[in-house]
């Protein structure tokens, strides 16, 4: 009995097949067909279409998630590796055991959106987590956007706290970075002054400090690109990452893993 359903299947099967490349070649023959089918309702046709389409893409979307939860996992057994040089700006909880490095662009829109997330995942873990601002600025899509890195480093160097609240104050005005070079440094003044940098010192080591600051952006993008973060943003959580704007779920997902194999959940 099992053998004749097991016919019968692999006839079905071959049926199918077959019946597939007759219409495809009847088709293929005759577009005609196609047309008429459109024509006769092309509402219903193009609803049809885009349910097909949407479907595809949100198929393909959850496989691409899979993939992308898959690698982080192994990730978690050999993280990516990150320096955090003595004097180098963060904001958080020195001894948190999170450390989150943003690699980002001052005129990317979805490094404005990361940097969001990133208020999210600091209001959601306090001092659990030390936050790392990094550049990789992309030079050939966003030409202000290395100074903006130059200016926040040059004002890091007076006070972390004020770099930061630079970096914010640049995020939430970025179409004010699109104009002119002349335009742009007007207004990284602007921010600088907003932040209570001081002015003239940070015009000062925006010259005297120039190849430091410069040294600094450049092993910032080695390292982004050693860790196979091309575009803007991405991130590392104790060296496991995130390459893209995702959304805080997802950020959420790594910090709670590494707290529990810290045993801090």
């Amino acid at each position: 009995m099992k053998r004749t359903h097991l016919l019968l299947i692999l006839a079905f099967g071959l049926m199918t097949t077959s019946c597939a490349k007759m219409i495809e070649k009847t088709i293929e023959n005759n577009p005609e067909i196609i047309y008429n089918v459109i024509k006769k309702d092309p509402a219903k046709f193009m609803n049809t279409l885009r349910e097909a389409a949407q479907q595809a893409q949100g198929a393909e979307a959850e496989e691409m998630k899979k993939r992308e939860q898959a690698e982080r996992m192994k990730e978690f057994e050999k993280p990516k590796t990150f320096a955090v040089e003595s004097d180098r700006p963060f904001s958080g909880n020195a001894n948190a055991p999170i450390t989150i490095i943003e690699y980002s662009d001052f005129q990317c829109p979805y490094c404005k959106r990361g940097d969001e997330t990133i208020d999210e995942v600091v209001k959601a873990y306090g001092d659990k987590v030390r936050i790392v601002f990094k550049h990789l600025p992309l030079e050939s899509k966003h030409p202000n956007a290395r100074r903006g890195a130059e200016y926040f480093e040059a004002i890091a160097m007076q006070d972390a706290a004020k770099a930061f609240a630079f970096k914010k104050i640049v995020f939430e005005n970025q179409q004010d970075t699109y104009g002119s070079d002349k335009d742009a440094e007007k207004f990284y003044q602007k921010a600088a002054k907003e932040a209570k940098a001081d002015v003239s010192k940070l015009q000062s080591d925006l010259k005297s400090k120039s190849e430091l600051i410069s040294k600094r952006i450049a092993a910032d993008m080695a390292e982004a690109q050693k860790n196979g973060i091309e575009g803007t943003p991405g991130f590392l959580i104790n060296g496991v990452s995130i390459k893209g704007a995702f959304p805080f779920p997802d950020f959420k997902t790594i910090i709670d893993e590494w707290l529990k194999r810290k045993g801090l959940s």
